[in-house]
């Protein structure tokens, strides 16, 4: 699976501020295909980047977003904190300042 201009930027600036080693596109939760864009799983923490947001991507659509909230509740079921950034979030450094609070 190829990773987004947001994915790509994010995992950069995980690096450059210095975040202990993170897994990208982690398989939470057995037997679904739901995957988090970056995830800590040892403190059950994980990152979305959410794409499309402003030209009609897939987190938008009706199915699409319908989809992403039942992951979302499932992840947090299960014990998950999930952080959503926008690829704009991300671009203006938003995404990371708000990880490092």
């Amino acid at each position: 699976m190829s990773r987004s201009k947001g994915e790509e930027m994010f995992s950069a600036q995980l690096t450059e501020h210095g975040f202990p080693d993170w897994e990208e596109e982690h398989m939470f939760l057995p037997g679904r295909r739901f995957r988090f864009d970056f995830a800590w799983p040892s403190v059950s923490i994980a990152v979305e980047i959410e794409g499309g947001t402003w030209v009609g991507g897939r987190h938008s659509t009706g199915t699409g977003f319908e989809n992403d909230c039942r992951k979302y509740n499932l992840a947090a079921s299960d014990g998950w904190k999930v952080y959503r950034f926008t690829t704009g979030m991300v671009t203006s450094g938003d995404g990371i300042k708000f990880l490092e609070s």
